[in-house]
């Protein structure tokens, strides 16, 4: 099950650097990581000139993280700003504090959050991304499955699992292409073995996991 979680984690993170470095290509200097833990993509992607990307969770994980860089002298590749912030509260207002402009388009990554994430949580979260989302920004989050075969799926089932299983809420579930259509986005969805059969690197039992991607209509 570890080995099934490695290989999905490699996969995933390949598919959201894809994402990102696709939005900033089309124009996208605004990127938000939503829930960033330990997310080096700010140190480690090529990020086009004038990109500013901004990273919020919460105060306990932005203050572990700052001490880490600072101790190994990482430099950002890009113009980054950090919010300690609680996802589930008041942050838009700390973004905008901040310097985030809703006028300009913006990638936004929560990338495995929402499973976490009650459905009105995550309902309220993507509402307050969709207000401050400029027409052609984008959006892209893990739709995960705990059926069939999947490594979810396995970890439910196991009894030593069971204080991290039981922090999963399920987000919005398999609805959530069908929200963001009517919330203003135009979603599409990436089959997860689809994705790593592309890669090389074929994964079993993918059942209705896989990935959203989505665009801000005007």
């Amino acid at each position: 099950l570890g080995a099934a979680f490695a290989s999905h984690a490699v996969l995933r993170t390949r598919f959201f650097d894809d994402f990102l470095l696709t939005a900033v290509g089309a124009g996208c200097r605004q990127v938000i990581l939503l829930a960033a833990g330990l997310d080096s993509r700010p140190f480690r992607l090529p990020w086009p000139a004038g990109t500013r990307l901004y990273e919020l969770d919460l105060p306990g994980v932005i203050n572990f993280k700052e001490e880490v860089l600072a101790h190994s002298g990482a430099r950002p590749a890009c113009d980054r700003a950090v919010i300690p912030a609680d996802l589930r509260g008041s942050w838009p207002e700390r973004l905008t504090a901040t310097g985030f402009d809703p006028a300009v388009p913006t990638a936004w990554l929560p990338e495995g959050l929402l499973l976490y994430l009650t459905a009105g949580e995550a309902a309220r979260l993507l509402t307050d991304v969709g207000t401050l989302s400029a027409p052609g920004s984008r959006l892209s989050f893990e739709q995960a499955a705990a059926v069939g075969d999947s490594p979810l799926a396995r970890a439910a089932g196991l009894p030593g699992m069971s204080q991290y299983t039981a922090l999963w809420k399920g987000g919005l579930g398999p609805g959530a292409a069908d929200w963001l259509a009517s919330h203003g986005w135009d979603p599409a969805f990436r089959d997860g073995a689809e994705f790593a059969a592309a890669c090389g690197r074929p994964e079993s039992g993918s059942g209705a996991a896989g990935f959203l991607t989505a665009v801000r209509r005007a």
